[in-house]
């Protein structure tokens, strides 16, 4: 049997970080800005944040705000 295969689509998400005192970077996605997350880089921060997209995206979980956009005119 012929196997294909199809390379996963890269998906781009923005997010909003800062840096705080102690060193440590906060962040949120920005469709998802109730949701912080940290991480003590700011690679750490991204990973966080990439597992937060997918637990967020994958379940449909009672509660969460979510920010969208639609077109008016």
């Amino acid at each position: 049997m012929l196997e294909l295969f199809y390379p996963q689509e890269t998906m781009k998400k923005q997010f909003t970080y800062w840096k705080e005192s102690d060193g440590k970077f906060l962040g949120y996605l920005n469709e998802y800005p109730d949701h912080w997350t940290q991480g003590e880089s700011l690679e750490d921060l991204k990973e966080h944040l990439r597992d937060l997209h997918e637990e967020f995206s994958s379940n449909e979980i009672p509660g969460i705000r979510k920010v969208e956009e639609i077109e008016v005119g």
